[in-house]
This record gives structure tokens, C-alpha cells and sequence, in this order.
């Protein structure tokens, strides 16, 4: 971690009234040099490299105070295990309800969802949107191949 990163980290955590820690920066330095939506397992792999005697529920445990904190966010619950998202640009996600892969799509690769966009705040019912986040549920390109043509008997039988 650069001196620069280092700094901004620390910061963040005095924002967040965290505690600074030598296994908490580098587990967020992991999880910042990740891409896609690594799974609490993914980073402990990576963090035990540089930290050897850390634990899983260290981990864990870290990971679940960035979450509470705002400091990282979770992907959606549509995955079936905890996912932490690494990608801090607006976007959206594409998962794949066979093999639980997760996708980014930004949003203006998303067709028009009629009038639900990001300046628009307050929903029906005086709902205040925070973030929005769309999950678009199917199966990726992967998982349409292997199952070749189930896929397509099961797009026939629906029409």
C-alpha cells in the first residue's frame, strides 16, 4: 500500500471512528486490489498470505464492521453467500441464477425501467431511495453454452 493509500485508509477509519489496525488495512487493501465481488473466503486466501496468523473469523469479522460502517458495501443477497462489492462507480448486476456468477452492468447499458433512475429520490408511498441497485436475474453466456440446448427447449416451450 502506497504511503498516499495508507493515509487515505486511516482516514477513513478515523471517519468511521474505526481503529486502525495492521490486519484491518490489509485486508481492505486486499479487497481494493480484488475485482469482481470476492466472497469473505477469497479475501482470508489472499490475507493469509501477508498475515499468516489470521483466522477466518478475523476476517469475517472485519469484513462485516467495513459493511456496517458504509466503508464497503454488500452485493445482493440473490447470490446465496455474502459477496462484497469492490467496484465503487454506480452500476448494477447480472447474476446467474445457475452458477451464481456476478456481473457489473453500468447504467447505461440497462434499458429504461420507466422513470426509476438515480435523481429520483423519493419512491411511491414516500419511499427515500439511498442507492439503487438493480439485480437482473438469468443465466450468463458460460452456463447457456453447457446447457445448450435445455436452455433453448425450455425458450421454446415458453413461446
Amino acid at each position: 500500500m502506497t504511503r498516499e493509500a495508507a493515509e487515505a485508509f486511516r482516514d477513513l477509519c478515523n471517519q468511521q471512528g474505526l481503529a486502525v489496525t495492521h490486519q484491518r488495512q490489509v485486508i481492505y487493501e486486499v479487497m481494493q486490489s480484488m475485482h469482481g465481488h470476492p466472497s469473505p473466503e477469497d479475501v482470508f486466501i489472499q490475507v493469509k498470505e501477508r498475515v499468516p496468523a489470521i483466522s477466518l473469523a478475523t476476517v469475517y469479522k472485519n469484513i462485516n464492521i467495513f459493511l456496517a460502517s458504509g466503508i464497503l458495501r454488500e452485493v445482493s443477497p440473490h447470490h446465496g453467500s455474502l459477496r462484497i462489492e469492490t467496484n465503487s462507480d454506480p452500476h448494477h448486476h447480472l447474476v446467474c441464477s445457475h452458477c451464481r456468477s456476478i456481473q457489473d452492468i453500468s447504467e447505461s447499458e440497462l434499458p429504461d425501467f420507466n422513470g426509476c433512475t438515480q435523481t429520483k429520490r423519493v419512491l411511491p408511498g414516500g419511499f427515500l431511495a439511498q442507492r439503487f441497485a438493480i439485480d437482473v436475474l438469468g443465466l450468463c453466456s458460460a452456463c447457456q453454452q453447457s446447457a445448450g440446448s435445455a436452455v433453448s427447449q425450455g425458450m421454446s416451450s415458453m413461446s
